[in-house]
């Protein structure tokens, strides 16, 4: 029997001593693709970093109305009660005047040194935030993929324990009619069914951990907390990309989003701080003008000036024009620069995180690097104790069935075979999550 078989016989023996409840609760067939999959639609990291780019954007686009003017149209009242000065200092007593605007008009404040510089640097921040949405991505599907191996692993050691307990029951009741034939003691059955229970109990533990990785992915991939899953992938094989092993290089930086992330952030404040030297320099243009009627309504005559001031309820058309161009001197800031100062440290704080980022994606490379040369020596050596450990069963199951192997010796052979077929899965686990976080690392999106 080659490895590939045996391995694919494991699987069917847990298919075959999977509890029924699972079946009866509807379990969710997953595989790795599906993860993939759910976890780019229903992470809710993701989502989080989605709509906080969303914002982005949308303060972009408020950003970008800058130049845009204020339109309003509408009515005025105006009435007045009592004494009014005229306009060359005279006093009107008993004055009860009532007025009447209505018309429309257009406001507009052009400050070209903000609104320029501060558009510019709103939309290198939008695409910074669309970085850090695809490095969040990564991160969460990476974390979901890991999820996903583990909750795997600990699928198939369940199913390898549900195997060992089932062969324990086997070699408990031939004991017990050899027993019974007095060709074994009556200690050997006890230690045969005290080795029963013993893994018994180890197949709850990995069912209990199992429990704990569905739980786990179960959040990540935002799906119903009731949800019973399964991994339909029935074998675990080493995953075997294209450049595994690739040299650090000035090109690894440059794929990585955050890196990308961090150089428009940059270029975003020094963008933003012109609007505090150059753009000084440009002037603020203002422009107000209306077009309305204006008159009184339901007039009243002065008792100073009744000749001069008739009743009248007359509307008459009116429009103004007001412009303004002028530049803003900030004196507070040309001598103390306090503004300067703030953008100039905001900019050295994003220039050491592009430093502490460099060095946290060489480590991540280097240790993916390392996990993959490792790993694939612990897959090969841990494929051969296998298959080793399972020929050895086998002629210790063979051998107890015709009396000449002590069920101590099994017993042993189950606990090595066991920890043969662990050791093989966490290699495989562990080169499989290297491959996808080198990756990563290098900056290629899942």
């Amino acid at each position: 029997m080659t490895f590939k078989h045996k391995i694919q016989l494991a699987a069917c023996l847990f298919v075959a001593l999977a509890p029924q409840k699972t079946q009866a609760q509807q379990a969710l067939p997953i595989n790795l693709q599906t993860v993939l999959e759910l976890a780019g639609a229903n992470n809710l990291t993701i989502k989080e970093f989605q709509t906080k780019q969303a914002l982005v954007e949308a303060e972009l686009t408020t950003a970008k109305s800058w130049w845009l003017p204020e339109a309003y149209a509408g009515a005025q009242t105006h009435q007045l009660w009592g004494a009014a000065m005229n306009a060359d200092g005279r006093f009107f007593l008993d004055v009860n005047r009532q007025s009447l605007w209505a018309g429309v008009g257009l406001n507009a404040n052009w400050n070209f040194g903000e609104g320029i510089y501060r558009t510019k640097a709103a939309k290198l921040q939008a695409q910074a935030a669309t970085h850090d949405t695809e490095a969040e991505r990564n991160k969460a599907i990476l974390e979901s993929i890991h999820a996903y191996y583990d909750f795997l692993g600990a699928q198939m050691k369940r199913a390898a324990l549900a195997d060992l307990v089932a062969q324990s029951d086997t070699i408990a009741e031939q004991i017990e009619i050899q027993v019974v034939a007095g060709l074994r003691y009556q200690s050997e059955l006890l230690l045969a069914k005290s080795n029963q229970k013993h893994l018994k109990i180890e197949m709850l533990n990995a069912q209990s951990d199992f429990n704990r990785k569905v739980a786990e992915l179960v959040r990540l991939l935002n799906l119903d907390p009731k949800a019973r899953l399964v991994s339909v992938d029935t074998l675990l094989l080493p995953l075997d990309f294209e450049a595994i092993l690739p040299e650090t290089s000035d090109d690894v930086w440059q794929n990585r989003p955050e890196i990308k992330s961090v150089g428009l952030s940059i270029r975003s404040l020094q963008t933003e701080r012109k609007t505090t030297t150059t753009g000084l320099l440009l002037p603020q243009l203002s422009i107000g003008t209306y077009g309305s009627y204006f008159g009184r309504i339901n007039g009243a005559v002065s008792p100073m000036f009744p000749d001069q001031y008739p009743e009248t309820n007359q509307l008459y058309p009116t429009g103004t024009l007001n412009t303004s161009l002028h530049w803003n001197i900030p004196l507070g800031r040309l001598i103390y620069g306090g503004e300067v100062k703030q953008f100039d440290e905001k900019i050295k704080l994003q220039e050491v995180k592009s430093g502490q980022l460099h060095a946290q994606i060489n480590a991540e490379i280097a240790n993916a690097r390392q996990q993959l040369l490792i790993g694939r020596e612990q897959i090969q050596i841990a494929k051969e104790a296998l298959e080793l450990t399972a020929e050895a069963l086998r002629q210790s199951i063979e051998r107890q069935k015709l009396g000449t192997a002590r069920p101590f010796e099994v017993f042993q052979a189950q606990q090595i075979f066991l920890q043969a077929h662990l050791d093989y899965l966490n290699a495989v686990i562990a080169f499989n999550k290297a491959q996808f976080a080198l990756k990563v690392a290098m900056g290629e999106g899942l």
